[in-house]
């Protein structure tokens, strides 16, 4: 016995399973995750700036092991500041501030890009 299915659903069938998106080219993609790079680098920035500027991380002129998480050393920092101001003069307009919606689209987008190029899923975020 033949099943009968009415028109209108076989085309809808059939127009889906025909659908097909061409993969991106890498020259496509490099730019955008270039750029996701840098917009989430700036973001971890301005996140340490704050904790600077409140007092929750200290900044020191040699480096210490036991107190990393709560330091930084200066000469990194001043790097780190001619960086941001990089970035700035890179990207007007498009460095946040963010959501916590928009920050994870953003954190999304690179983990997917680094995924496709071969990343490690644990190393996705690394910036």
């Amino acid at each position: 016995m033949t099943a009968y299915f009415p028109p209108e659903e076989t085309d809808d069938l059939v127009a889906e399973l025909a659908y097909h998106d061409e993969p991106r080219n890498l020259s496509e993609i490099m730019p955008l995750l270039d750029k996701l790079w840098d917009q989430i680098w700036y973001n971890r920035h301005q996140n340490l700036a704050y904790k600077i500027e409140v007092g929750e991380v200290g900044i020191i002129d040699e480096y210490n092991p036991k107190e990393h998480q709560r330091t930084v050393v200066r000469s990194v920092w001043e790097g780190a500041l001619a960086s941001a101001r990089r970035m700035e003069e890179k990207w007007p307009g498009e460095l946040g501030p963010w959501d916590d919606f928009e920050w994870g689209m953003l954190s999304g987008k690179m983990s997917a890009l680094r995924w496709v190029l071969g990343e490690d899923w644990d190393s996705t975020l690394d910036t």
